[in-house]
């Protein structure tokens, strides 16, 4: 039995589960490289997509709770469906608004971190939501950014748009990310 490997920062080998696919982590690569690599070596395949979206759940566990599925990813832009299922909804049978603000931050740090250079890290400072409507059936959430040049820390604005399947807006996220060199 082959096993799936994910070799991560400090060369940390992790099994997952039975399969023939082996992702590398490139040597100087930042989490955003690493993504965009799985990503483009998992999406081409039948069930790649899927694939992918598994491994993103285990890698980040409390977005992996959403079960959100990875459409498109190119560095600086994301588009990513949530089904609207029991696990994810409230008790006014519509998706919960957390949910819905997690689901926004996932996109905004695909899109973010897959175009920030090797040498660049970021972590969330602040999000904050603008609900439209009330949210029900499947959603989408794309990303469009463009990643500014790092020399000092700074904090970036990121705005991922939430839709319904009738391509409604449902809710606007905007989250602010505090990028830094590596030091």
């Amino acid at each position: 039995m082959v096993r799936a490997m994910l070799i991560y920062p400090k060369h940390q080998m992790v099994s997952i589960f039975p399969c023939n696919i082996k992702v590398n982590k490139m040597n100087n690569g930042s989490p955003g490289m690493f993504i965009l690599a799985m990503w483009r070596k998992l999406s081409p395949w039948p069930g790649g997509s899927f694939l992918f979206s598994f491994l993103l759940s285990y890698t980040v566990p409390y977005s992996g709770t959403l079960g959100a599925r990875i459409i498109k990813l190119q560095p600086g832009s994301s588009h990513i469906r949530l089904k609207d299922r029991r696990k994810v909804r409230n008790h006014l049978r519509s998706i919960h608004a957390v949910a819905i603000t997690n689901f926004g931050e996932l996109a905004s740090g695909l899109a973010l971190l897959t175009g920030l250079p090797t040498n660049v890290r970021g972590i969330v400072i602040k999000i904050t939501t603008e609900y439209i409507v009330k949210a029900r059936g499947d959603l989408h959430a794309t990303c469009h950014c463009q990643p500014p040049e790092v020399k000092t820390d700074l904090d970036y604005q990121v705005k991922a748009t939430i839709k319904d399947e009738n391509n409604q807006d449902v809710a606007i996220v905007t989250v602010i990310w505090r990028l830094s060199p590596y030091r």
